[in-house]
């Protein structure tokens, strides 16, 4: 488990984290959402030990992340800045340099994810694309078999089928292993379908925290249009679902609720409705609601 309790880092007058708690537990993926500047390199950062928080305490199954060796060997964490050090170095050499320092390090893993994606062990990796280079520090980190595996901005420059390759090869991670995936992104679209728990950072806080099979069950969207004057009060005051938005576009309606699903619709369904049809809701659509309700701009905090 990693424990983040009231963690702070600043850059001269910047709070690029600032009073942060989490916990982040095993087995799982956590995705780490934000604009740019919102501070989550910053935090992968200061949990792999590279910086030290200026205030608060992060712990790696209770032991101190920051100068702590031991600590270190079970995180790998692969940066935004796809310049692998020794580029001039072919996948080989920096595999040596990675076993190294790693003790778990398996070079028949290596050589596997190698030719899934269809990389040249032996080519210098100056000489890599930048999805190639994103392909090579995967292959790298993958290869390293940490408990906590750490990936900022992590399906930059890889083109779709890369993208496939590698979430399947984090999947795996966590089920064959119960390894510990961080990842990060600008977009939620690109994390929603990875990633177990989803946290929002702004401004160096985190704002929402949460797992993403709740949010997803527990908000639904209706679009319904009635015969007569049926409106906004068919939808209220029912039992065990609450009603988030009413948006009405001619005689449709457009609804989100929260709360027991089967009971709305049951309910709503007495007045005879001439459309009625459950609609997938986005987990963007479910982001910006609990944003609302925290009292948040979610055009402002996650733009399109």
């Amino acid at each position: 488990m990693i424990e983040i309790r009231n963690v702070t880092k600043c850059y001269d007058n910047l709070r690029a984290v600032d009073d942060l708690s989490c916990d982040i537990l095993p087995g799982g993926v956590f995705g780490l959402v934000g604009v740019n500047g919102s501070g989550k390199s910053t935090l992968l950062r200061l949990i792999s030990g590279v910086y030290h928080a200026d205030e608060g305490s992060i712990k790696l199954f209770g032991e101190e992340v920051y100068d702590n060796p031991e600590a270190k060997k079970h995180i790998i964490y692969v940066p935004d800045n796809t310049q692998l050090v020794m580029s001039g170095s072919n996948m080989l050499e920096m595999a040596k340099f990675y076993a190294a320092c790693y003790e778990k390090f398996s070079f028949e893993k290596f050589e596997k994810l190698t030719r899934v994606f269809n990389l040249n062990p032996k080519a210098r990796i100056r000489s890599f694309s930048k999805g190639m280079m994103k392909q090579a520090q995967t292959v790298l980190a993958l290869s390293c078999n940490t408990d906590i595996i750490m990936f900022d901005e992590t399906y930059d420059g890889l083109d779709p089928l890369a993208k496939q390759i590698a979430a399947k090869l984090i999947y795996a991670e966590v089920c064959d292993r119960r390894a510990c995936v961080i990842m990060t992104s600008h977009s939620l679209r690109e994390l929603e379908d990875t990633c177990d728990t989803l946290a929002l950072m702004y401004k160096g806080k985190l704002i929402l925290q949460s797992d993403i099979g709740s949010l997803k069950t527990t908000l639904f969207k209706i679009q319904v249009a009635f015969a007569d004057d049926t409106g906004r009060e068919a939808f209220e005051n029912i039992e065990g679902a609450e009603l988030l938005s009413y948006t009405l576009n001619g005689r449709v309606a457009t609804v989100i609720m929260k709360g027991d699903k089967a009971h709305a619709e049951a309910h709503i369904r007495k007045f005879n409705p001439l459309i009625f049809e459950m609609l997938p809701i986005t987990l963007e659509e479910v982001f910006a609601y609990q944003m609302d309700a925290l009292g948040y701009d979610f055009s402002l905090i996650m733009p399109e």
